[in-house]
């Protein structure tokens, strides 16, 4: 509790408790957020003003506020936020350094958009390691989506800090990542505590009637009871809302001052910055007699001014800035823009700059559309970017550049997530103006809006795809085939592949053919039409011919690669994927990429590795608020045969699980269910996924497929999935493939060179699960064939193998055969992985390859604090010491 008496808030003593207790945690080290709703006028700022007096004898106290005028300039909110802390900048790493001196305008640059946030919990750190910090942010519902991002990730953060942070916001006003921290709603005051408010204010002497109908009509708002009777006095007006009852009465108080302070009040209104030097020199640019007209703004009780100019309300500065005619917003944004130095903040003159104008202006259109190009490479910031360009857009002189600066609004208004706004844009452009290709970017457009938003039909995002193919078929035909393309790989990513192949077949048809050779749309057309005879080579020469198509398309060339049973190609794609996607910054490409690392290591029988990558696109998806991939952890779980951990796994992929996500948990349960001796399961499982006639997933369920329906007695199934098996293997060639199908074959037909083929050709590769597999199946072939000695061979490499790589149900269904042998079974080998969590052993696995805690903890977008503390939890588990030692555990290094 605070060391002196603060004056207390009526009917507040539960709220002003739990903010104590974020406050006291902090003060041990423990940090935490909390975010504080409720109807305007409620008291939240009144909440965090009273905790910031409680609390500021021990606290660092740091504010900011969002603005909501100015919602559009990126990290703005934040820059208040940090603007204290600056001091303690040269005590960053060079790239937290840099970062946060770009994001905040004070150099030029790229920063990485992922260091941004984690820059700015390593400059609260050092900064709270002096004095624990109290961060407050009001209006937090107003603030730049850069920042929201930002400061959600710090407050999912801060728990090892002594760092408290406190948001204010209102009801009904959704800001992304804030919904997930813990909540404290502020409710209207009771009748006996709004009659105490009421009479310890002494504003306004009131008879009973008029009292009881303020009352009444405040509902337990403590702002309506101090400002009802000034907007009103005995004579009421007819009853409204409360929100705009009160900003009436801080229109009636600014009405009454004289025509210099009032525009100096317009001015502190239009300036989000709050900013009091900037208010000023704009003032005298204005000729305002500045010491006359302040003094009678502060005596209001509007605005106080000393470093920044503080309302004393939000619906203060709504109200000033909302009834200010146009004229007066005008001038006052015209004199910001004048004052403020381009070279310092370029973005926030253009934006004062284009609300100062009138009518069309292609000097200011040119000056927002270059701030949009700044905002998009300071990290990506979207929203910024998009309201640049709209504004940009309705400032254009020429019809056919306020087309295309609509088209770059509408795409980056996607980007930052709103695709209701990102189509009233498109909807906004005159299509009969539009020529072919920019018909085309539109239709590119609309399918993207289709797919974020999910819609389906005539209106699916890869119908707008194809249309833009039939536009540019003639004009331009290689674009033409790329939308084509782009159809087919959105259409799998929804999971509606088989609908759209028709008319993906059709619009193929219809463009022209390659130039030169035949290309990727022309090997999958004839994988759909003709088979894997006629597909599978035009494929491979698409994929890796001289130009390497691939790289082009390098999401659906996985599944490709996978579909040609070529797991070379696809181990070098993936590692393609990392490197590229680590240098482009993009997150989206970056967990796409650590997915698939997973799934490869998956695949080679590296679970340590797999489970570090998991751990690392969790970690990223958590920083930007994002749910996480769910791919590689199905394949994960169900390799290492942990039944009930799997099922609950896939429950929960039931609740997200569409197109490639559900075919990919069928894929994995066949696996789960064979390894499991649960054959009818995985027959069930193994069917489903090949009626989806998904690329990749759908080959590889046949030779679970076979399997299952072999053990189940179902002769015909069995033999159907084995020819399907058989016909892929052959035309894809890879040695992996021959593998595969010799496997199936050897089960169907009990040949044992077929199980020796499969055995051979797998130990030449590095998929040692598979090798693992085809020793088993080969060394229960044999046990049931009466050759006890030769299935020990077999099944003891087997049971070495899966016991290894840590397959749990594979070795003991291999160390039950080895006993109907009469084997005797040795233990199971502990492993690593399965004393840590994923993020544990990713954090083990950096140590040891010595990287130090703060690297670490920028992969992981955590504190150095918390990796130190995962580090002690990782010592104590394995019985270590020492980061040295971690080089010698298995499966660490």
């Amino acid at each position: 509790m605070p060391a002196s008496p603060v004056p207390a808030l009526v009917g507040r003593d539960t709220e002003i408790s739990s903010l104590f207790s974020l406050t006291d945690a902090a003060r041990r080290g423990t940090g935490g957020a909390l975010v504080v709703r409720g109807e305007p006028g409620i008291g939240k700022s009144t909440l965090l003003r009273h905790v910031e007096s409680a609390v500021s004898e021990d606290f660092q106290v740091i504010r900011a506020s969002g603005a909501e005028f100015e919602g559009e300039l990126p990290f703005a909110t934040l820059h208040q936020l940090c603007v204290p802390l600056l001091g303690h900048l040269e005590a960053l790493s060079a790239p937290y350094h840099d970062s946060l001196r770009v994001a905040f305008g004070l150099a030029e640059g790229v920063p990485d958009p992922f260091r941004v946030g984690l820059a700015a919990l390593d400059l609260m750190a050092v900064a709270a390691a002096e004095r624990p910090l109290l961060c407050l942010v009001d209006d937090a519902h107003w603030m730049d989506d850069a920042s929201a991002r930002a400061v959600t990730f710090l407050a999912r953060r801060v728990s090892a800090e002594p760092v408290a942070m406190v948001f204010a916001a209102r009801d009904q006003e959704p800001v992304r990542g804030l919904d997930e921290l813990p909540g404290l709603r502020l409710d209207g005051l009771t009748d006996a505590q709004s009659r105490s408010l009421l009479a310890a204010e002494r504003t306004v002497t009131l008879d009973d009637r008029v009292r009881d109908r303020i009352l009444a009509e405040a509902r337990g708002n403590p702002l309506a009871l101090i400002e009802l009777p000034k907007a009103g006095g005995f004579a009421l007006p007819t009853p409204s809302p409360v929100a705009s009852r009160i900003e009436r009465s801080f229109h009636a108080r600014a009405a009454e001052l004289a025509p210099e302070a009032r525009l100096l009040l317009v001015l502190a209104s239009a300036d989000p910055t709050g900013d009091a030097t900037l208010v000023w020199a704009a003032a005298q640019r204005l000729d305002i007699d500045v010491p006359a007209a302040s003094s009678a703004v502060e005596s209001s009780g509007l605005v106080r001014f000393d470093t920044r100019a503080r309302f004393c309300h939000p619906l203060a500065r709504s109200a000033v800035y909302r009834t200010a005619d146009a004229a007066q917003r005008r001038t006052a944004h015209r004199a910001l823009a004048d004052t403020i130095d381009p070279g310092v903040a370029p973005d926030r003159q253009v934006w004062h700059r284009a609300l100062a104008t009138t009518g069309p202006d292609e000097h200011v259109a040119a000056g927002l559309e270059a701030s949009a190009s700044r905002a998009q490479a300071r990290g990506g910031v979207a929203a910024a970017a998009a309201a640049f360009l709209e504004r940009a857009a309705a400032l254009s002189l020429d019809p056919d550049t306020q087309t295309r600066r609509t088209l770059s609004a509408a795409r980056a208004t996607l980007e930052a997530g709103d695709a209701n706004a990102a189509t009233d844009l498109v909807a906004s452009i005159d299509a009969d103006a539009l020529n072919d290709a920019e018909h085309a970017t539109v239709d590119l457009l609309r399918g993207q809006i289709a797919l974020s938003i999910g819609a389906d039909g005539a209106d699916s995002g890869p119908d707008f795809m194809l249309r833009a193919a039939r536009r540019l078929t003639s004009t331009d035909p290689r674009r033409a085939r790329e939308c084509v393309v782009s159809a087919l790989e959105m259409a799998l990513v929804v999971g509606k592949a088989a609908g759209v192949m028709d008319r993906v077949l059709a619009a193929a048809r219809s463009v022209p053919p390659a130039p030169h050779s035949p290309d990727l749309l022309d090997g999958l057309v004839l994988l759909h039409t003709e088979g894997h005879w006629a597909g599978a080579p035009v494929l491979r020469e698409a994929l890796t011919g001289d130009n390497e198509g691939w790289t082009r398309v390098p999401a659906l060339a996985t599944m490709l690669a996978g579909e040609l049973w070529d797991m070379d190609l696809y181990a070098t794609i993936v590692e393609w994927l990392g490197a590229t996607a680590r240098d482009t910054g993009s997150p989206m490409a970056i967990r796409l990429s650590l997915s698939q690392v997973a799934l490869s290591a998956a695949f080679a029988g590296d679970f340590g590795r797999a489970m570090a990558a998991i751990a690392e696109e969790e970690a990223i998806a958590d920083a930007f608020g994002d749910v996480p991939q769910l791919y590689a952890k199905v394949h994960l779980v169900t390799m290492r045969g942990r039944r009930q951990e799997a099922l609950d796994l896939f429950a929960e992929v039931g609740n997200r699980g569409v197109g490639q996500l559900a075919a990919n948990t069928d894929s994995a349960a066949a696996v789960l269910h064979n390894a499991l001796g649960e054959y009818p399961e995985a027959l069930a499982a193994a069917s489903r996924t090949w009626a989806r006639g998904e690329l990749f997933t759908s080959g590889f369920a046949l030779p679970e497929l076979v399997e299952a329906a072999v053990r189940c007695g179902e002769r015909a199934v069995a033999e159907s999935a084995l020819a399907s098996l058989t016909e892929r293997a052959a035309h894809a060639g890879t040695q992996y493939g021959l593998s595969v199908a010799a496997g199936a074959r050897a089960l169907v037909h009990g040949s044992e060179d077929d199980y020796r083929t499969s055995v051979a050709y797998l130990a030449d590769t590095w998929l040692e699960p598979d090798l693992a597999r085809a020793r088993l199946r080969y060394g229960e072939w044999l046990r049931r064939a009466g050759r006890r000695r030769d299935a020990r061979e077999q099944l003891n490499a087997a049971h070495e193998l899966f016991s290894r790589i840590g397959m749990e149900a594979f070795a003991e269904r291999a160390a039950g055969e080895l006993r109907a042998t009469g084997a005797v079974v040795r233990g199971r080998a502990e492993h690593t992985y399965d004393q840590l969590t994923m993020q544990e052993m990713h954090i083990a696995r950096e140590v040891a390859a010595g990287a130090t805690t703060k690297e670490v903890a920028a992969r992981l977008f955590l504190s150095p604090r918390t990796i130190d503390a995962h580090l002690r939890n990782i010592f104590r588990k394995l019985g270590i010491t020492s980061r040295r030692q971690l080089r010698d555990i298995p499966d660490v290094t």
